[in-house]
């Protein structure tokens, strides 16, 4: 498939922007009047086709990584952002977690990006997943599943360092990786299931974190009715949903819709949905309406090609 890059990236970031103006809203209300298009104004007062925190921080990595990968100047990337409006879709940030916040602060005042994250179990949450897909694009023909584990857990770390997190990471883009090689969703699925159990024993990580992990790992997800399906900030509960909707759906809309509707964190449950859907589907499966609406959709586009290039180069 032509474009996967740009697939999964406009995948993250117009489905972060169809979740920015109704996030924190409850399930219960969109049920009653769900979200079907590209939406303006409402919860963070910005203009139709905005994207936040999610889209922000996958395109500064995805702007590294057009270079070379570099821990360092990931964490540099992540300050320019805070400081100065880098990545941002009108100049300035509007949205940003704790964790992240805490993390880039030490990295202001000095910090390596190899010890800025927070490492406590309160620090779950999904600001890290809603930002590595770029890396399953840069990892896609690594065979070293522990290269892969490390760079995630470097990459994560920059923010968020405890395992929860780094382990969310890794299955999102074993995942993911799988679904640019062209694999179907149950290929991918149970390749993901058999390569992160078997390197949690291998590893010998704590049981009772991969046990966390069970309805993804030892389960299937997409089999669990929407009422257990939880769409709150927490790192678990994205990485669960964004699986349930894109398993359970058969185009991109459907699934990022699906992701939206659920309530809550709606724009990162959108972004992490959106991108493997972006993969799978392909760009030109995302409605046509929805990229036009974008902000800043030309930077996007071009920021895709640099890193398409630049990882052709490197094969």
């Amino acid at each position: 498939m032509e474009n996967i890059i740009k697939a999964g990236i406009f995948g993250v970031c117009v489905g972060d922007a169809l979740g920015v103006p109704v996030e924190f809203k409850k399930r219960e209300d969109l049920k009653k009047s769900p979200v079907t298009k590209m939406l303006e104004f409402m919860s963070w007062n910005q203009p139709k086709g905005t994207w936040s925190d999610d889209s922000s921080l996958t395109l500064c990595l995805s702007e590294v990584l057009s270079k070379g990968y570099d821990l360092e100047k990931i964490g540099e990337s992540f300050v320019k952002w805070v400081k100065y409006g880098h990545w941002t879709a009108h100049g300035k940030l509007f949205d940003i977690g704790g964790t992240t916040k805490h993390s880039i602060a030490r990295l202001i005042k000095g910090e390596s990006a190899r010890f800025s994250g927070n490492i406590f179990e309160e620090d779950n949450g999904n600001g890290s997943l809603m930002r590595i897909l770029p890396l399953a694009f840069y990892l896609k023909d690594e065979e070293s599943i522990e290269k892969i584990y490390q760079t995630v857990k470097e990459v994560s770390s920059i923010t968020h360092g405890h395992f929860r997190s780094v382990f969310a990471c890794f299955i999102y883009v074993i995942f993911a990786i799988e679904l640019i090689k062209g694999k179907s969703k149950t290929e991918a699925y149970d390749y993901m299931q058999k390569v992160a159990l078997g390197y949690a024993k291998n590893q010998e990580f704590n049981p009772k974190e991969i046990e966390l992990f069970n309805r993804i790992l030892k389960n299937n997800i997409s089999t669990f009715p929407e009422a257990e399906i939880k769409s709150s900030g927490y790192v678990l509960h994205s990485l669960e949903a964004s699986l349930w909707c894109f398993m359970n759906s058969e185009s991109y809309s459907e699934a990022v819709l699906k992701a939206v509707n659920l309530g809550e964190d709606t724009d990162t449950t959108a972004a992490i949905t959106g991108g493997i859907a972006g993969i799978f589907y392909g760009f030109e499966n995302i409605p046509e309406e929805w990229v036009a609406d974008l902000v800043r959709k030309d930077d996007i586009e071009k920021l895709c090609e640099r890193l398409d290039n630049n990882l052709k180069q490197n094969l």
